[in-house]
C-alpha cells in the first residue's frame, strides 16, 4: 500500500511539470507573437515598479518574461530592465527595442550579481513611496500575478508579500541547513518566512529605504543569494513575510534559460549556507524564534 501510494505521488508529480512544461511552451508561442505585433503598452496605472535584470544568452530571451508581465491583469506604473553589460545594452535584441516603445525602461548598470535586479532602483531614489515588486528573467508569470501581489501589500502594507516562501528550520541554537528547510503552508506572516525571489516578491517603501541605508554590504556577505541578503534586512527592519495563498507557487520556466543557473552554487553546492553562517547571529536567530506572529 506505501508504495503505491509513493508511486501514485510521483506520478502526480512527473504530471505535474509535464503540464507545466507544455503549458511555458504554449506561452512561449504566444508571448512571441504578442511581442512581435502587439502594441499595447506593457503599463498600467497601479502604483507600483516592476524591476528585473538579466545577463549573458538569456538577454535574447528576457523579453518573454516581460511579455507575460506586461499582459497581466495589473500592470505597473514602470517596468525596468536593468543590463550590467555595456556591449548588451548598446545592441538590444529587436524584442527589447519593440517592448522600449511600449513602455519598458532598459538602464545600464555595474554588475551586482542577483542583487542587480532589485538595488540599482533601490539606490536610484533619495526617499521611496511606491512598493517594489521583484521579477526573475526566466519564468512566464501568469495574468494575476501581479495583482496577487498587489492585493496583498494593501491588505498589509508594512509585510513582505510573496508567491513562494519557505520556513526557516533553527535548533539547537544554530539555523539549520537550507537544505532542512520546509515550503510555507500558510498565508501568516512570520520573521522565518523566507521569500523566494524566483516567484516574485513586493516590498514596501520601508523596506526600500532600508536597504538604501545597508548600502552595498551584500557584496561581501551574500553577493550570490539576494534572497538571504534581502530576509536579512528585513529581520533587522522587523518586516515579517507573508505568503499570498496557503499553496507556495512556482511558475513555468522559459525553456531554454536554464544553462547558467544561481541554483548550482546556492543550493546544490551549499552556497546558502556559507552565506547564512556568516551574516546571521545570535541575535538574529533570537529574532526568527521570538518575535509573536501577526494576524
Amino acid at each position: 500500500m506505501i508504495g503505491l501510494k509513493k508511486r501514485a505521488r510521483a506520478s502526480a508529480r512527473w504530471l505535474r511539470k509535464r503540464g507545466k512544461r507544455l503549458w511555458a511552451g504554449c506561452s512561449v508561442v504566444l508571448l512571441s507573437v504578442r511581442n512581435r505585433y502587439s502594441r499595447a503598452s506593457v503599463l498600467g496605472s497601479a502604483p507600483v515598479v516592476v524591476s528585473l535584470t538579466s545577463y549573458g544568452q538569456r538577454v535574447s530571451r528576457v523579453h518573454l518574461a516581460i511579455e507575460s508581465v506586461g499582459r497581466g491583469t495589473l500592470k505597473p506604473s514602470r517596468l525596468i530592465l536593468w543590463l550590467d553589460d555595456p556591449e548588451a545594452f548598446r545592441a538590444l535584441p529587436r524584442e527589447l527595442v519593440r517592448l522600449q516603445a511600449r513602455g519598458l525602461e532598459v538602464r545600464l548598470t555595474e554588475n551586482l550579481g542577483p542583487h542587480t535586479k532589485y538595488y540599482p532602483y533601490v539606490a536610484s531614489l533619495q526617499a521611496h513611496h511606491l512598493p517594489l515588486v521583484t521579477a526573475d528573467d526566466d519564468i512566464v508569470y501568469p495574468r494575476r500575478w501581479l495583482h496577487a501581489l498587489y492585493a496583498s501589500y494593501l491588505a498589509h502594507p508594512l509585510d513582505i508579500s510573496c508567491h513562494w516562501a519557505n520556513r526557516v528550520k533553527t535548533g539547537d541554537n544554530t539555523i539549520a541547513d537550507y537544505a532542512q528547510w520546509l515550503p510555507c503552508r500558510s498565508t501568516e506572516p512570520r520573521s522565518d518566512h523566507f521569500a523566494l525571489g524566483v516567484s516574485g516578491v513586493i516590498y514596501p517603501p520601508m523596506m526600500l529605504d532600508a536597504l538604501a541605508r545597508l548600502g552595498t554590504r551584500f557584496t561581501v556577505v551574500s553577493p550570490t543569494a539576494d534572497d538571504i541578503w534581502l530576509h536579512w534586512a528585513a529581520l533587522q527592519t522587523g518586516l515579517h513575510i507573508r505568503q499570498v495563498s496557503k499553496t507556495p507557487r512556482h511558475f513555468p520556466l522559459i525553456p531554454g534559460t536554464q544553462q547558467v543557473t544561481l541554483r548550482a552554487g546556492n543550493v546544490e553546492q551549499n552556497g546558502n549556507d556559507r552565506w547564512i553562517s556568516g551574516l546571521y547571529t545570535a541575535e538574529d536567530l533570537q529574532l526568527l524564534t521570538a518575535v509573536p506572529t501577526r494576524g
